[in-house]
């Protein structure tokens, strides 16, 4: 068994636990931001929506640099970023996620990026409710996926 593969799949585990923390951030501050009309909520989950993709991306880097041997470049490297992911180096290792997630997973790609660009105040609760709404189905759909591909580092 390949040590580095071992410690990345390790590695990829605590991040998935880090996720599932995020996840219930994002639910909580969404429930006090419906209950109580308070904007400051909103901040809270935008945030925590930011950091949810932000926590993939970080995977993705990890098996970019441990596995791929190549990361996107340019201005549009999280986009790309996201793509390899949902495509199979041959001879190297097969699709980290599926086109399907890969496509769930560019909405949160493309909330963070509005959160990096734009004042706070002007975030919109109705373009974060589908994001909240969705966000433990794809959670959970990208935590099987990234489970099959530790278990492909586990047998190499």
């Amino acid at each position: 068994m390949n040590r580095d593969y071992l410690a990345l799949a390790s590695r990829l585990q605590d991040e998935i636990s880090e996720l599932e923390h995020v996840i219930i951030r994002v639910k909580e501050a969404w429930k006090r931001a419906v209950k109580e009309d308070d904007d400051y909520y909103l901040d809270s989950v935008a945030f925590n929506l930011h950091s949810f993709y932000t926590g993939v991306e970080r995977m993705f880097q990890l098996i970019v640099g441990s596995v791929d041997g190549s990361k996107p470049e340019g201005e549009f490297w999280h986009r790309e970023l996201l793509r390899q992911m949902a495509t199979e180096v041959k001879q190297i290792r097969p699709a980290v996620i599926s086109k399907g997630t890969r496509d769930r997973l560019e909405e949160y790609r493309a909330f963070r990026h509005v959160v990096r660009n734009i004042y706070s105040f002007r975030l919109s609760k109705s373009k974060m409710v589908s994001l909240v709404e969705d966000i433990e189905d794809v959670f959970n759909a990208f935590k099987i996926e990234i489970s099959d591909f530790e278990s492909f580092l586990e047998k190499r």
